[in-house]
């Protein structure tokens, strides 16, 4: 491959080899003086073909507009409601800031996508990379702030309440637990930002062989995603054990009654509430496994694995997953809350929502996801 095409830079806005039948290699229109910030495993890959590049950039504009719509609504209802301004809801409003700031950054991998490449350089992917290692990790321990509360909540529905200033001191740690895995690789003090498979997006560098780098991985695996993901899944786990413990105390007191049931029509329908509550609990456990997991599979393979493995294409699907699901949280986290959803027609009833709150259910989302302080 002729390295004189190195000499062409992305932003030139003419690219007369588009109209080429050769196939070019990745970083082929990249400046030399930004190839050493490219790992070396991704120069052998042929370019993807142009379509490639537009459909992802599509993509991308689809999620920045559903994460700006989504997120930002959730941001504006919860924080100028005051129904909606209660301890538990501040862990949903962190979640929502953190993937309404993900998102602000997709316009780096637009700009790169419709201009093929490593376009907007080495400070493009340094912003990049730090905005997604804040957001990403931070919604992470956010999640298990939100776990923890509905455990502490439903395990122990007297003593568990939430305050408000208890909920702010756990998202400061959040955010002080957060920086570390963001300063330290921005700053090359360990680890450091590099552009990942076709260059329009970045991330941590999991492909470099030395081990300090390994080392690095190893631990923002720990503490970004198995710390997070450990108390996500024991907060739920044991939620749903207590759940069923109860019925099963329920049952064996009405057969010792001689009765179906204990329950009366009200306590059907907080049921069905509790029920409904758990059900969203559940999907943005699930949500959070789909997202991170495949980022996870990537990092420890490049950094322990088989780096052949690792084609260009097939990384960018933990970069797509991730996004995703930055714009399915708000959708899955607010519009379940009934609140939400009558504060919502109030401000914008053009949107004919048409919701009630019945007492039976305002008293079931305070009790579970929204505890007053």
């Amino acid at each position: 491959m002729a390295r004189s095409n190195l000499t062409m830079f992305p932003n030139a806005g003419k690219y007369d080899q588009f109209s080429s039948l050769e196939q070019h290699l990745l970083a082929w229109n990249v400046p030399p003086s930004e190839l050493i910030h490219i790992p070396s495993h991704w120069l052998s890959y042929p370019e993807p073909e142009a379509s490639i590049h537009i459909l992802l950039g599509l993509l991308y504009i689809a999620f920045f507009l559903m994460s700006m719509l989504g997120n930002g609504l959730v941001i504006w209802i919860f924080t100028t409601s005051k129904s909606l301004k209660t301890a538990s809801n501040m862990f949903v409003v962190n979640l929502a800031f953190c993937d309404f700031f993900m998102m602000l950054k997709t316009p780096i991998f637009i700009y790169n996508s419709f201009y093929r490449g490593f376009a907007s350089g080495h400070i493009g992917c340094q912003i990049f990379a730090f905005v997604g290692s804040m957001t990403g990790i931070g919604a992470g321990m956010t999640n298990a702030c939100i776990a923890y509360d509905r455990y502490a909540t439903i395990s122990n529905p007297l003593e568990g309440k939430m305050t408000r200033t208890k909920a702010l001191v756990m998202i400061l740690f959040v955010w002080f637990y957060t920086t570390p895995w963001a300063v330290l690789p921005l700053l090359e003090l360990w680890g450091r930002f590099v552009p990942e498979g076709y260059l329009t997006s970045c991330s941590f560098d999991y492909l470099m062989d030395t081990f300090d780098n390994r080392m690095f991985v190893g631990v923002i695996f720990t503490f970004s995603y198995v710390i997070p993901m450990s108390f996500i899944i024991y907060f739920y786990s044991q939620i749903v054990k207590h759940v069923m413990d109860h019925e099963r105390a329920l049952r064996e007191q009405a057969k010792k009654m001689n009765v179906d049931s204990l329950r009366s029509n009200q306590n059907m329908q907080n049921q069905s509430a509790e029920i409904r509550i758990a059900k969203v609990a559940v999907t943005i456990c699930f949500l959070f496994v789909a997202s991170w997991t495949p980022y996870a599979v990537v990092a420890l393979i490049g950094a322990f694995g088989d780096q052949s493995l690792l084609t260009p294409g097939l990384t960018m699907i933990p970069a797509c997953t991730c996004k995703a699901v930055a714009c399915l949280d708000p959708y899955v986290y607010a519009l379940s809350h009934p609140r939400f959803r009558v504060e919502l027609q109030n401000k914008l009833p053009w949107l004919a929502i048409k919701e009630t709150v019945t007492e039976t259910q305002s008293n079931v989302s305070n009790t579970t996801t929204a505890a007053q302080a």
